[in-house]
């Protein structure tokens, strides 16, 4: 389907996403260029789902223990013994690095009387609890008792530590709970594999990583980056150069999308200013005089692909404008939104905070393309924000920092809001109807038990091959 005019749906007078497009130097992927749009209903969204400790509990049975979830990139544990502490609700898990080419991830619960075996990430040889020293090794196998004389009922063989299904996919790894075998990744991925094989998000590197407790649902934080009409009371700065009414946005059954052009002057304006643009647009140190022949956005796209060029020693030249400038945001339920741009390379993650309905831990990475080399940097640390402490003193989130901060200043007031007054939220039908998808899904999702719904019919197919990374074994319990 290439023309919203067959779709049901009111859209924001003035240029699309396409028509901008066919105005761009270097023309975009051919999967920008499909337009598919279901109608998510216009009900209001029950606002104890924000705050109920009822709710939060059908979350962590039905969605959290079922779902498959990022809980780091594969280079966060490029040794054998590397590990990190993925906690998700009032679940932990230890994903290690068992052997070069796997992972696994144990519930990280001592089996003798229930310790955490390991607070943070690092590496290790072997992994022994620090209350009593029963031993485990990498493989999961029990290694060692300091009083075995006095466990009889103990079989060695069958003390090993129980095991989530673990799975990789653009570097990242992720994991299921679920004591059955779930669907796989792949299937649960949907379009999304297809949408990044021509930017394979394992060849990036992640050149930075945040994160930080909110006070707000974690659902609250996800709504708050899935449309663009918030842009002209949060961000008004942006108007000059942001299109956000005009933004395009897409169902590809349980994955959504949204394209949110940049260098384009924002429909709330009368007339934009090219000067202008070109003068916020600007690259870093760059005194270059735009040309008649080129709109802003051109100009904009060619400085900005060779300073990302020279910054990441990296060839851009085959990537488009709009990956150049554009926020094109897809997302997959429950919590993970990956933008598929390189001027833009952030990956957005949300989960709750343990079993606090109220606040949620929220992570933002940036994967940066690789060096023309080939070699791959070290993996950025995780830096931990306080709750009272703003982005802006990540540095590493550069321009990108106090936007987060313009955010983050409606989530407090949000999540005390919702408890006043009416007893829904009233969404949109077309700008908020990401929002309206994800809450479809989770609907879905507590309805069937855990069990996702069938897709009801096949999603348009981009051209391109499926290019996932599948060296790493699945192992269950």
């Amino acid at each position: 389907m290439t023309a919203m005019e067959h779709l049901p749906v009111a859209r924001c007078p003035g240029d699309r996403p396409a028509d901008v497009y066919a105005r761009d130097t270097v023309p975009p992927p051919p999967q920008y260029l499909i337009e598919t749009w279901e109608h998510q209903g216009d009900g209001d969204i029950d606002r104890q789902r924000y705050y109920s400790p009822v709710w939060h509990q059908l979350e962590v049975e039905h969605v959290w223990r079922k779902v498959w979830q990022i809980a780091c990139r594969e280079e966060d544990i490029p040794v054998v013994g590397d590990h990190v502490v993925y906690d998700i609700a009032d679940d932990s898990l230890i994903v290690v690095r068992t052997a070069p080419d796997e992972i696994r991830a144990y519930f990280n619960s001592c089996l003798h009387r229930g310790a955490t075996l390991r607070d943070k990430g690092g590496r290790v040889a072997r992994f022994v609890c620090p209350f009593h020293g029963f031993t485990w090794s990498l493989d999961g196998e029990f290694v060692e008792n300091p009083a075995e004389w006095d466990f009889p009922q103990i079989q060695r063989q069958e003390f090993r530590l129980p095991e989530a299904h673990v799975d990789t996919w653009g570097g990242f790894v992720f994991v299921n709970l679920s004591p059955s075998v779930p669907e796989s990744l792949l299937d649960y991925l949907g379009v999304l594999p297809e949408e990044f094989a021509y930017r394979p998000l394992e060849d990036r590197w992640k050149s930075a990583h945040i994160r930080k407790v909110v006070p707000c649902n974690w659902k609250i934080a996800l709504e708050a980056f899935a449309e663009a009409f918030h842009v002209i009371r949060t961000h008004p700065q942006a108007l000059a150069f942001t299109a956000d009414l005009s933004s395009q946005y897409d169902v590809f059954r349980h994955v959504s999308r949204m394209i949110n052009l940049l260098g384009v002057p924002s429909p709330h304006l009368e007339a934009g200013d090219e000067a202008l643009i070109t003068k916020i647009l600007r690259t870093p140190g760059d005194d270059a005089v735009k040309p008649e022949n080129l709109t802003a956005r051109q100009f904009a796209a060619d400085r900005h692909r060779r300073h990302y060029a020279h910054r990441f020693d990296a060839d851009l030249s085959a990537y488009s404008d709009t990956e150049i400038l554009d926020a094109i945001q897809y997302h997959v339920f429950p919590n993970y939104s990956p933008w598929a741009g390189v001027g833009q390379p952030i990956q957005y993650l949300w989960r709750p905070n343990g079993s606090d309905p109220e606040s949620c831990i929220m992570d933002v990475m940036y994967l940066s393309p690789l060096p023309v080399s080939g070699e791959r940097p070290p993996s950025a640390a995780i830096v931990e924000l306080g709750v009272d402490e703003p982005w802006t003193n990540a540095k590493e989130l550069g321009k990108y920092a106090p936007v987060f901060e313009q955010d983050s200043a409606n989530f407090p007031r949000i999540q005390k809001g919702v408890k006043a007054g009416r007893k829904g939220n009233t969404y949109s039908i077309y700008q908020e109807s990401k929002i309206r998808h994800f809450h479809r899904t989770l609907d879905d999702y507590i309805r069937m038990g855990g069990e996702r719904v069938a897709d009801p019919k096949p999603a348009p197919k981009p051209a391109g091959s499926i290019r996932t990374t599948r060296s790493l074994k699945n192992r269950s319990t």
